[in-house]
């Protein structure tokens, strides 16, 4: 579900428990104000429907995208590092590697706007007014070459903006177009007549189970067991400074933008890190890397102390043309107590 719909959902939901019967009937508190309501009633329509006032140019979004949003989408929306690109990718979209930008592919200008309300600049969000929302929405449309440089975007001039995608989703329809093939499934007495159990389920090696052609005699097995087993070789493992584990989870905010770890870590923009210390260079199989760091992998490079220092310091020296756009961290004793951290997290 859309962040869009998500918010939308909810602000229906907090209507309808908090109106004035609900509130009466369930026992609920009280009904909700029209400003709570407003609150979390955000959304634009595509119509332009729930834009502010305001308005803003594109010489004035120029100075603010490159104050709020080109460390990361570059001086001219065209990305920076690994950060995604605004501007270009004009006609790519039945090419084999299409660029999805706000110009070739985004079909509402509604989504551009309200998506730099809600969620820009990066760890500052609905810090903006609304008319640098607007100007940032005119400079990256100049930046698409989709108006001129004295377009001034307000909720007048919204629905002038032609969006070169508008035509290029169509409406999912399934539910009644693919309707004949939806069939209400069988929960009971499904099948005519008596069922009856053939065979049980066999167990490989289960040397109690005569169906089982590789069971061995059971005198066999208890031969075997009497059998002394080797025990595995201790690995010693240094014992982590858990001191030094806290500082570097405090460093590693940094680093949460792109890179998981702990359970349930899941790649982002960066792959996840748990098990990295002591792991070939691009060892995680689902994430795709940077041709030289796969190489540096291949060859037998791992993450140990000394490397990850080196890459945490200036990333681009270690790993050539890394798609990790992070400049590095400055102090050494953030480095180290980052690495004590990573060392917490195993496979």
């Amino acid at each position: 579900m859309s962040k869009f719909l998500k918010l939308t959902v909810a602000a229906i939901a907090l209507a309808a428990a908090s109106s004035p019967v609900a509130a009466e009937k369930l026992g609920l508190g009280r009904a909700a104000t029209d400003a709570e309501i407003a609150a979390w009633d955000l959304d634009i329509h595509p119509d332009g429907t729930g834009l502010p006032e305001g308005s803003g140019d594109v010489w004035t979004g120029d100075e603010v995208f490159a104050q709020h949003c080109a460390v990361c989408h570059g001086d001219f929306a065209e990305g920076a590092g690994n950060w995604p690109k605004l501007a270009g990718g004009k006609d790519t979209l039945d090419h084999k590697d299409p660029l999805k930008t706000v110009g070739s592919y985004w079909p509402y200008l509604s989504t551009t706007w309200d998506y730099i309300n809600r969620s820009m600049p990066f760890g500052a969000a609905q810090t903006l007014t609304a008319d640098e929302v607007y100007a940032i929405t005119a400079y990256i449309l100049y930046s698409n070459d989709l108006v001129d440089e004295d377009f001034v975007l307000s909720k007048e001039t919204f629905l002038d903006v032609e969006m070169p995608n508008a035509d290029g989703f169509i409406i999912d329809d399934r539910l009644t177009a693919e309707a004949h093939f939806v069939r209400e499934p069988c929960m009971e007495n499904c099948k005519d007549g008596d069922v009856e159990i053939t065979k049980n389920v066999v167990f490989k090696g289960d040397p109690n189970s005569p169906d089982d052609p590789t069971a061995e005699p059971a005198a066999m097995e208890e031969e075997a067991a009497a059998e002394p087993v080797a025990e595995e070789a201790a690995v010693e493992v240094a014992a982590l400074d858990m001191a030094l584990v806290a500082e570097g989870e405090k460093v590693f905010k940094k680093c949460k933008a792109c890179h998981q770890v702990g359970d349930g870590a899941k790649n982002r923009t960066g792959p996840i890190l748990n098990g990295v210390m002591g792991a070939k260079l691009g060892h995680i199989e689902d994430f795709k890397y940077s041709k030289t760091m796969a190489e540096m992998g291949e060859s037998g490079v791992i993450w140990d102390e000394a490397n990850m220092a080196a890459f945490l310091t200036k990333p681009r020296d270690f790993v050539n043309k890394t798609k990790m756009s992070f400049a590095g961290l400055k102090k050494e004793k953030d480095i180290i107590a980052v690495t004590e951290y990573l060392k917490s997290f195993s496979e």
